[in-house]
């Protein structure tokens, strides 16, 4: 990000390169439609070009991005939703498709049920739960980067991840 504030512009396709998947995954689970997912998605990257002359790196740029992001997200259930404040709780999560690279029939049916059965556990976590655990999943940020962009402390952060993945792998230890 600093290249790109110093002007380089090919900084910033690798920037965007390197952040377009997981950046686009955590807008999508966290809006009801694809169309407003890529609508977050293309105004936060807007708004980390608009903010270039401006970046002083005080944290990553993942944790930075990811502030932007989240805000957006927030900004958007509450433009969507006039009149009452919209937590993240109210959030619907979209059905991605997983990505299955083996062939066999079996496996990509198994594979493929597994995978939609884990979007629906990930879309009935408690907002702050499931905000954690795809900051850290998809994000790959750590507990002091999502500490430090949800402004809660570290201890809450982990307890938020550990209570999230224990009630997926129940979820999922349902299905077998």
């Amino acid at each position: 990000m600093l290249k790109y504030r110093d002007g380089d512009a090919d900084a910033f396709e690798v920037l965007y390169a390197r952040h377009k998947g997981a950046l686009f995954r955590y807008c999508l689970r966290h809006c009801a439609e694809r169309s407003t997912a890529e609508e977050t998605f293309q105004d936060v990257w807007m708004r980390v070009i608009g903010a270039r002359s401006r970046y002083e790196p005080r944290a990553k740029f993942t944790t930075w991005l990811y502030r932007i992001a989240r805000n957006r997200v927030i900004d958007r259930h509450r433009a969507d939703n006039p009149g009452r404040f919209e937590s993240l709780d109210d959030a619907q999560s979209a059905n991605v498709p997983a990505a299955d690279p083996v062939n066999e029939p079996e496996r990509r049916v198994s594979s493929g049920r597994q995978a939609a059965r884990l979007e629906t556990l990930i879309a009935a976590l408690p907002a702050e739960q499931r905000d954690v655990f795809l900051l850290h999943e998809e994000a790959g940020l750590g507990l002091e980067d999502i500490a430090a962009l949800s402004g809660v402390g570290r201890e809450t952060v982990k307890s938020r991840l550990r209570y999230a993945l224990s009630k997926l792998r129940a979820g999922l230890g349902d299905t077998s």
